[in-house]
This record gives structure tokens, C-alpha cells and sequence, in this order.
């Protein structure tokens, strides 16, 4: 056994000399590990002290830098946004709506990028109340419009109106603010004409209603107060009628727009647009009825307010001259009929013909009791045309302002009241001008005044220079026929010659001061049929009582006894 045991040893000690040293070359190569490790660790703590701590500290300082950078700049926002209610007010001041809204919608945008900040949950709670106060101010702003049209102060508005998205909520406010303006003008005319009229500063007047302070209205500043009701409601018909021709205009450039930029991402917009363009022009459109109806009840309620039967004929006439061309005006306004205006103005006038008719008639009468028959000394070249009452007759237009008074603008027949005056003036301007200028005018024409040429003619008839000398004498003897010869006076020769200038005087007619009068009464009913058309057959009527009278008074003058 120790044999083999020995033959075994001595048959693995290569192996075994082989094995040890390899432990040996092992051991050796782990000690020179561990010294290369301990140099390493020795060579990295001195990197570490001398050069990574350093560069890292700077790039943590460098990453906590842009942070700091990024809050300041967030703070500096922020504390814009904080003073942004002091450039909102300038703008609103300067009447830049849209700028003002379009600031406030990107404030509030970068305020909800900043909603963590504890501080700007009470900033857009700020911010809201901003643009709720703007909405009220371009509220304000639209109203503004019903009586001074400007364009670009409604063009801005309605921009401001687009960026809030509410341009249909606009349209529905302005109708409503058209339908106010009416009823306050109307207030404000008449009641300062009520309280001018009353002299005293009494605030009674401002608590009654507009029918009843109509009732207030004096005779003498009925005519004045009317005229500027309808001055001033012609201005804010003026302006609706601005606005319309505003939307015609901009929905035009807005197609040519469309049409221009056929972009497959704006179908949508384009249709909200459209939408919102078809919104606004049926609204307009419905609008121009529904003004005019309320126009025409406030000035019925004037009309209606006071007793007419009293007024002077050319005042009266005048009223109807007025209201007249108020009813042109809605006929182009909104081709109306305007049966209200036409239905107050039929009772006034039937109301007040009744007594005027009676009064004339009295008038009438007094002239035939007192008449001499004498003849009216009037031009050769008279004319009824001449008179003041038959103006009427030559006016080929309206029947408010004869064609010698139009404005230049006016001859145009084509045009109309909105296209002449949009721009500047007002129709009813004219009329109390033309009242003016009639009024002083009527001595010029009406037959009364001496005409020079014929005075001279009658005193070079009348004079002797063509007398023979033996007509020179006192007394003229004179022979007719076979009749024995008489002495005529000189007198008696003048007299005859007078006679004889007046019967050669063909083209002179032959008029008294009844018949004048009632030529003047004639072209007085005749200037009323003509305004009054519902009424004329009641005037041609009382026309034709006028003319039996007379008629009947020249045969129970001159014509009975034969």
C-alpha cells in the first residue's frame, strides 16, 4: 500500500509542482491587483478633490440659474398682467375697443399658463371683471350710433364685438338701443319746448308721460317743436339707414375675401361667418318696419296732442307740408304707406277744414255785405299763378317746397332724401325756410301793389299835351248826332278818358276784392286737396259751397230784378 501510495505521489508531482506554482503566479498577480487599486482609489480622490466637485457645483449653480431665470421671468409676467388694468383704460378712453379686448384675452391666456401661482386666481378674477366692464363700455359705445353715425367708431365696435364672438348679441342690443334713442329724442324735444314755454325750471314735466306732456304743447311753439321732432328723428333714421349701407358694404368686401382664399381649413369659420352675415341682414331688414312704426307713433302722439282747428291756414298748411315729407321719408325709408301718419293727420284735417270752411264762409259773407263792386286795381299781367296760394301748382316734385326753393341738390329726381342728405343737412331744414321765404313773398305777386309802368301810361294818357286849345277851356261845347249842342265840363272829358284807358286795358281782368278773396280761398282748398287726398272730395265739396255762395250773392246783387 505505501508502495503504490508512493508510486502515486511520484506520479502527480508534475501536477502538483505545475499547480503550486500557478497559485504562486496567482497570489503575486493579487497583491499587484491590490496595489494597482490602491493607487487608483489614491488617484481618484485626488480627481475628485481637484476637478468633478468643482465642474458639478457649476453645473448645479448653471441649472439652478435657469430656473431663477425662468421664475423672474414668470414674475415679471405676472406683474404685468397686474398692471395691465392701467393700459386697459387708456385704451378704453382712446375708444379702442378691439385693442382693449384683444389685451385682455391674452392676459387671460397667460393667466391660466400661470395657475399655479396662488396669486393669479384673484388676477383672472380681475381680469373678468375688466372685460365685463369693456362689454359695458362698447355697450355704451353702440348706443352712440342711433344718433351720430361714424364709421370708424362703428367699425371698431363691431370689431370688438367679432373678438368677443357676440356679433349677433350686438345686432339684437342695437335694435334695442334705436328703439330707446326714439323714444328719448321725442322726450327731450318735446319737454324742452314745455318747459321753455312754462318759464319756470319746474321737474314736474320730466315725470309725465310723453302723451301727456304732448297735451302741454302751446300753439306757438307747436310748429318749432315739430319741426326739430322730425329733424331729430330724421337723424336717427339717418343712422340706421348709415348702419345697413355699413353692413352692405363690409359683407361685399368680406365675400370678395372669401372668394379669394378658398382654404379647405377655414370651411368652418367661413360658415360661422356666413351664418352670422344672414343673421345681421334679415335683422337690419325687419328693423326698418319696426323703426318707422315706432317713429310713427311718437309723431302721432304729437300730432293727436293738440287741437289744430284754431291754427292760422299757412301754419296748418305747413303742419301738412311737414308730416308730408315725413311720409316720403318712410316711403324711402322702408316703403311704408305710413297709414298711422296718414290716419292722425285725416282726422286733424277733417277736424280742422270743418271750422276752417265755417270761418271762412263767415268771412264771406262780411265781404259781400260790405262789398262796393268797385274794380281791384291789378297788374295787366296778372296771373292766379302770381298769388301765394297757387304756388302749389308749379311744383312738379314734393309738394313741401316749390322748385324755386329746392336746393340744386333736390333737382335730381332719381335720388333720394338718404342719398341727398347722408352726408350733410336735413329735409326738414327746407321746410322752415321756405315758410320764411313764402311769408315775406306774398306781397310780391299778388296784384295789390302799384305798377309803375301802367301809372306812367295812365298819367302820360291823362295828360293835356295832346289837347287842342279849344279842349283847354273849362267848359267844351259838344255836339251827339242831331242833339243840340251842350257844354261839357273839362272834369267830365277826364273822366271819359279814364273810362276809355281802362276798357283798352284788355288783358287786364276785371276783379273785386270778394272775387280775389275767394280765388284765394279756392287755390287755399284746391293746395289742401292736393296734400290731403284721403279728404278731397270732402274739400272739393266745400270748394264747390264756396263758389254757390258767391255765385248766388252776384245774382242776388246784379241779376235778380232781370
Amino acid at each position: 500500500v505505501s508502495k503504490k501510495v508512493a508510486d502515486l505521489i511520484l506520479e502527480k508531482q508534475p501536477a502538483y509542482v505545475e499547480e503550486l506554482e500557478r497559485v504562486t503566479s496567482l497570489q503575486s498577480g493579487l497583491q499587484l491587483a491590490a496595489v494597482i487599486c490602491t493607487n487608483g482609489r489614491r488617484h481618484l480622490n485626488i480627481a475628485k478633490e481637484g476637478f468633478t466637485q468643482t465642474s458639478l457645483g457649476l453645473l448645479a449653480n448653471q441649472r439652478k440659474r435657469q430656473l431663477l431665470i425662468g421664475l423672474l421671468k414668470s414674475l415679471r409676467t405676472i406683474k404685468t398682467l397686474q398692471r395691465t388694468d392701467v393700459r386697459l383704460s387708456e385704451m378704453l378712453e382712446e375708444e379702442d375697443y378691439p385693442g382693449a379686448i384683444q389685451l385682455c384675452l391674452e392676459c387671460q391666456k397667460a393667466a391660466s399658463t400661470f395657475k399655479h401661482y396662488s396669486c393669479i386666481s384673484e388676477l383672472n378674477s380681475k381680469l373678468q371683471d375688466t372685460l365685463e366692464q369693456i362689454e359695458e363700455q362698447l355697450d355704451v359705445a353702440l348706443s352712440k350710433i342711433c344718433k351720430n353715425f361714424d364709421i370708424n367708431h362703428y367699425t371698431k365696435v363691431q370689431q370688438a364685438y367679432r373678438l368677443l364672438g357676440k356679433t349677433q348679441t350686438a345686432m339684437d342690443q342695437l335694435h334695442m338701443h334705436f328703439t330707446q334713442a326714439i323714444h328719448n329724442t321725442v322726450f327731450q324735444v318735446v319737454l324742452g319746448y314745455v318747459e321753455l314755454c312754462a318759464g319756470n325750471t319746474d321737474t314736474k314735466f320730466q315725470k309725465l308721460q310723453y302723451k301727456d306732456l304732448c297735451t302741454h304743447i302751446t300753439s306757438d311753439s307747436y310748429i318749432p317743436c315739430l319741426a326739430d321732432l322730425c329733424k331729430a328723428l330724421w337723424e336717427v333714421m339717418l343712422s340706421y339707414y348709415r348702419t345697413m349701407q355699413w353692413h352692405e358694404n363690409h359683407d361685399q368686401d368680406e365675400a370678395a375675401v372669401v372668394s379669394s382664399v378658398s382654404d379647405g381649413n377655414n370651411v368652418i369659420g367661413t360658415e360661422e361667418n356666413c351664418f352670422d352675415r344672414s343673421y345681421v341682414k334679415k335683422k337690419l331688414e325687419h328693423g326698418l318696419s319696426r323703426i318707422w312704426q315706432d317713429v310713427q307713433l311718437k309723431v302721432k302722439t304729437y300730432l293727436l296732442g293738440t287741437d289744430l282747428s284754431n291754427f292760422k291756414y299757412d301754419d296748418f298748411i305747413f303742419v301738412l307740408d311737414v308730416i308730408s315729407r315725413l311720409m316720403q321719408v318712410g316711403e324711402e325709408f322702408c316703403g311704408s304707406k305710413s297709414e298711422v301718419l296718414q290716419e292722425s293727420i285725416r282726422k286733424q284735417s277733417v277736424n280742422y277744414f270743418k271750422t276752417y270752411h265755417r270761418t271762412r264762409l263767415e268771412e264771406l259773407r262780411m265781404f259781400l255785405e260790405n262789398e262796393t263792386w268797385e274794380l281791384c286795381p291789378v297788374k295787366s299781367s296778372f296771373s292766379i299763378l302770381q298769388l301765394h296760394e297757387f304756388k302749389f301748382l308749379e311744383q312738379s316734385r314734393s309738394p313741401s317746397v316749390s322748385p324755386s326753393k329746392q336746393p340744386a341738390a333736390a333737382i335730381s329726381s332719381a335720388a333720394t332724401l338718404f342719398e341727398q342728405y347722408c352726408s350733410a343737412g336735413n329735409p326738414f331744414e327746407i321746410q322752415a325756410d321756405s315758410k320764411d321765404e313764402e311769408t315775406e313773398d306774398v306781397l310780391a305777386s299778388n296784384g295789390y301793389e302799384s305798377d309803375e309802368q301802367e301809372k306812367s301810361a295812365y298819367q302820360e294818357y291823362d295828360s293835356d299835351s295832346d289837347v287842342p286849345e279849344e279842349l283847354k277851356r273849362d267848359y267844351v261845347d259838344e255836339q251827339t248826332g242831331d242833339a243840340p249842342i251842350k257844354s261839357v265840363s273839362r272834369e267830365t272829358l277826364r273822366s271819359r278818358k279814364r273810362s276809355d284807358y281802362n276798357l283798352n286795358k284788355v288783358n287786364a281782368p276785371i276783379l273785386t276784392n270778394t272775387t280775389l278773396n275767394v280765388i284765394r280761398l279756392v287755390g287755399k282748398y284746391m293746395q289742401m286737396m292736393n296734400i290731403l287726398k284721403p279728404i278731397a272730395f270732402d274739400v272739393i265739396h266745400f270748394m264747390s259751397q264756396l263758389f254757390d255762395y258767391y255765385l248766388y250773392a252776384v245774382y242776388t246783387f246784379f241779376g235778380r230784378n232781370d
